[in-house]
């Protein structure tokens, strides 16, 4: 094999990861754009899950013969891990 052939496969490969590179760097910008839009879809979702919560734990609160809280005596609110 000779060195231009052994120099002309060098290059072609580093083309070719050069290229791939591009393509990957490119995927990754999509990917994190995804990424943001379903963090803050998420983060709009829990806050209406939680405004839906206390809405509905309001409710419970001014059913007759519910004064003194929820049933079982939980009268606190929900926990941020129910939510997740």
């Amino acid at each position: 094999m000779s060195d231009t052939s052994l120099i002309d496969q060098i290059a072609e490969r580093a083309e070719r990861l050069l290229m791939r590179q591009d393509e990957l760097q490119r995927t990754n910008a999509i990917l994190r754009e995804q990424i943001s839009a379903l963090t803050h879809e998420r983060d709009s979702l829990k806050s209406r899950l939680l405004a839906a919560r206390a809405r509905v734990d309001a409710l419970i609160d001014r059913l007759p013969g519910n004064q003194e809280g929820h049933p079982g005596g939980d009268s606190a609110p929900h926990s941020e891990q129910e939510v997740a």
